[in-house]
């Protein structure tokens, strides 16, 4: 769906940007095991806890999606041929998205997979 929305609304080649989203994806969900280690060890240090709150919900998904933006940025840019500004445009409606879901997907997961009780 992605690569069909930017090749037609962006006029850019279906493989390059099937390309990109394929790396993306890899690298995203490499990231986001990382990230997710990062922000529990983090919260444990400053909570005591990992139980997440909203507020820690929402804050993990805004930490994500720009540390996400902030990696992928500049390589949007140099294979699209495109300015950093271009990319920023053309990425932020995919972060909003993005953004949305890592909220909902990362609620779903500690429902499904809860913390032991000795953990949390």
């Amino acid at each position: 769906m992605i690569v069909a929305i930017l090749s037609q609304l962006f006029g850019f080649e279906a493989h390059k940007v099937g390309a990109l989203g394929i790396a993306f994806s890899l690298f995203a969900t490499g990231w986001n095991f990382a990230y997710n280690l990062l922000f529990d060890k983090a919260m444990m240090k400053y909570t005591g806890q990992l139980e997440k709150r909203t507020k820690h919900r929402i804050i993990h998904a805004i930490l994500f999606e720009v540390s996400l933006l902030w990696f992928t940025l500049p390589v949007i840019a140099w294979w699209l041929n495109i300015s950093l500004i271009d990319a920023f445009i053309m990425d932020i409606g995919l972060v909003v998205f993005y953004l949305f879901y890592t909220y909902r997907y990362n609620l779903a997961y500690d429902k499904v997979f809860p913390l032991p009780a000795k953990a949390a």
